[in-house]
């Protein structure tokens, strides 16, 4: 019998948040540095934490951990959270992902090790039983072949796939539940396209939900068929606007755990990123469900 509500699949890594005050500097520039905080990075691993932190039960799997103080630190925070990560041992003389990340009230700028792993292929291979024994898989695209078995997988066991930042002629769309493509990754792969021409393009490559997400604007979501609908985020002061895009995805994860409609999962999401944003380190402090339900319900009114 599975104890997880959630299979998490994806990046994970050891991180270092460093907040500055003002605006990231010009080359040769300078920046005073307001705050460090050890913590976690990777998708997934952002997505579990606040899945955790809404009462969700989480089993995480991804890539490798080093038996040194950076994986130690990591699945200690993460075991901290009672994140299931049993699936993620540390590997002796192994030095797992590792990232910085520089942070002013409106961006983020990483710095990381992410190009050896993907080169490398240095991840576990998923587990079948971890994802037919869930009720909602959370999933990571980057590592393409693992990721697309997961969705194969959990689609033929008819367990949702919430997924992210993938292109439209990606595989994995065709057995996913919901996807969530953000502002960074349209601008990076499609910047010459219309949106409504991309959006529709998505919503064609899969039978699942699409939302487009812009920062503080208009979140665009709609499913094949349909109208393309609109929800405006909370206005809000951002403290730290890391991992603003992994709480989306979680509150997309949650809606589907509680069987939601669309509107609901799309509003509550962006109410979660919002005040995810508005705290530092966000991922790791933040908001339970009664907080988020609240906010969400005040914007509503």
């Amino acid at each position: 019998m599975s104890n997880h509500e959630v299979y998490s699949y994806g990046v994970v890594s050891s991180s270092t948040l460093y907040r500055i005050h003002g605006r990231f500097p010009q080359v040769q520039g300078y920046a005073e540095i307001e705050d460090v905080h050890f913590m976690t990075g990777g998708e997934a691993t952002n997505s579990s934490i606040v899945l955790s932190r809404l009462g969700a039960s989480v089993k995480l799997d991804g890539n490798w951990l080093g038996a040194e103080p950076g994986g130690e630190r990591t699945k200690a925070i993460l075991s901290g959270y009672g994140i299931d990560t049993s699936r993620l041992p540390l590997k002796e003389d192994y030095v797992g992902v590792q990232e910085m990340v520089v942070a002013d009230a409106d961006s983020r700028t990483i710095f990381g090790t992410y190009g050896r792993l993907l080169e490398n292929a240095e991840w576990n291979e998923p587990i079948a039983e971890d994802i037919v024994g869930a009720a909602v898989v959370c999933l990571d695209p980057f590592f393409a072949e693992p990721a697309t078995r997961v969705a194969k997988i959990a689609f033929d066991a008819r367990v949702p796939v919430v997924t992210v930042d993938c292109k439209t002629d990606a595989e994995l769309l065709r057995h996913t539940s919901a996807v969530v493509i953000a502002e960074s990754f349209i601008n990076e792969h499609y910047p010459d396209r219309e949106l409504e021409d991309l959006i529709r393009e998505y919503e064609a490559a899969t039978d699942g939900l699409v939302v487009f997400t812009f920062g503080d604007a208009p979140v665009w979501y709609g499913r094949k068929g349909d109208a393309i609908r609109f929800v405006e985020p909370p206005t809000i002061n951002p403290v730290d606007t890391t991992g603003g895009g992994d709480a989306f995805r979680a509150g997309v994860v949650f809606g589907f755990l509680q069987g939601w409609d669309d509107e609901r999962i799309v509003r509550f999401s962006a109410s979660l990123a919002a005040l995810v944003c508005t705290r530092f380190p966000g991922v790791l402090d933040s908001p339970g469900l009664s907080e988020v339900v609240t906010l969400m319900d005040a914007e509503a009114s």
